[in-house]
């Protein structure tokens, strides 16, 4: 088996496949023994996360509570399989901006379906061997991922559901029976938010609704930074939005209000994904800047007059609990959303956020917004309200609690 390490995590924008050159091999992977001491000075259970996002990709759920897990675990994020130019199997061992390590299994082009499954799972095996894991807990993104509970002797398996996956574009057929065997398997399962906990608890008697939480000292920053230098040519008023462009998105609803509104400035920050560019509306006012780390959407949060979340209403988006909800308010930022379930359950007696399902009521909502004075201490205080007991830190500790209560 080959080994390979880097310096950094990598980006996704930078190279979509994956890691597929450049890899040189390295002769340690046991991280140092005080990296699996927690804050008592007493050894931690290993904590391996299995995920089908990658982690130099979007800055979202995965990274807020592995960030956190990792404080007190020595965490290892295993993302799927990418192709490489090589003649057997290997794996690509990565360190990332905290003590987290990727191990990212790389296939020798061309090998798919049981073979490839196959193949992960001895590179993995492997590993988990050399890396001294005994009795670790496994925490499962998508159920695509080899399952370890049994040949690890897992203390805690947790299926950390954050979408209907079977229901976005391209999900392979056997992803239903692969979720069913998890969680029959799963001593916890968590759920992105309350519509699909609805749908999840009929099947574990152990389910707990975990809605999108946020990071509201990072977003806050908007309120009193300049904004984005490479947004301040585009005029305002402008309306925003920022994460995947993919098929949850309503393009028909973002054509027809740009064309109502053609002294509105549209900004539509992030990377297309699953559909094909060409089909997105051209108006001279939209844009499309690309994508941004997630340390720079303050900056570009702090320009916009209006957040907006033009989500289309259709099997991938039934149960979703979108992240950027709480991230546009902490922003300070009045909020137009179409009619997403979760949404209106959170929010949408809250005030600081409108629900429109047509064009002219999409606009009207917006005109509502962009009347908010943003800087009004009512108005913040009315934001603040509505995130009170929403951060990351209270997600990460509610979750933790329920761990220990089943190990």
């Amino acid at each position: 088996m080959q080994y390979a390490g880097k310096d950094e995590m990598f980006a996704l924008r930078d190279d979509p496949s994956g890691i597929e050159t450049g890899i040189q091999p390295v002769t340690r992977v046991n991280p140092a023994a005080d990296e699996q001491d927690n804050d008592a000075g007493t050894p931690a259970a290993d904590f391996l996360c299995f995920s089908h996002l990658r982690w130099g990709f979007v800055h979202q759920r995965p990274q807020h509570l592995m960030e956190r897990f990792s404080r007190h675990h020595r965490l290892f994020y295993v993302e799927e399989p990418v192709a490489a130019d090589i003649a057997e199997p290997g794996l690509a061992v990565y360190d990332t901006t905290c003590s987290i390590k990727l191990l990212v299994p790389q296939l020798p082009r061309g090998m798919h379906g049981a073979e490839a499954e196959a193949a992960q799972t001895a590179v993995l095996d492997k590993a988990f061997r050399d890396l001294g894991i005994t009795r670790p807990i496994l925490w499962y993104y998508t159920p695509m991922s080899p399952q370890f509970a049994d040949r690890l002797d897992a203390s805690v398996v947790v299926y950390d559901c954050m979408d209907e996956l079977s229901a976005f574009r391209g999900a392979p057929p056997e992803l239903v029976d692969r979720e069913r065997a998890l969680m029959e398997r799963a001593d916890l399962v968590f759920t992105g938010g309350y519509s699909l906990w609805e749908v999840k608890r009929e099947r574990h008697a152990n389910a707990h609704p975990f809605p999108s939480s946020v990071d509201i000292p990072h977003f806050a920053q908007a309120r009193s930074i300049p904004e984005a230098a490479d947004q301040s040519a585009i005029p305002g008023p402008r309306l925003g939005f920022y994460g995947v462009i993919d098929e949850r998105f309503d393009i028909g609803l973002l054509d027809a209000v740009a064309a109502l509104r053609p002294d509105w400035q549209f900004v539509m920050l992030g990377p297309v994904v699953k559909i094909d560019p060409d089909h997105l509306p051209r108006r001279p006012n939209i844009h499309y800047p690309g994508m941004r780390g997630y340390a720079e959407l303050p900056a570009w949060l702090a320009g916009w007059d209006v957040a907006l979340m033009p989500f289309a209403l259709n099997d991938s988006t039934r149960f979703i609990s979108p992240t950027k909800t709480p991230e546009y308010l902490a922003a300070g930022c009045p909020v137009v959303s179409t009619p997403i379930a979760d949404v209106i359950r959170h929010y949408g007696d809250s005030g600081v956020v409108r629900i429109a399902d047509t064009p002219d009521a999409f606009v009207e909502a917006c005109e509502w917004a962009l009347s908010v004075d943003r800087s009004s201490p009512d108005w913040l205080a009315a934001i603040d309200r509505t995130l009170a007991d929403m951060s990351w830190d209270q997600t990460w500790s509610r979750m933790k609690g329920l761990i220990e209560c089943v190990r």
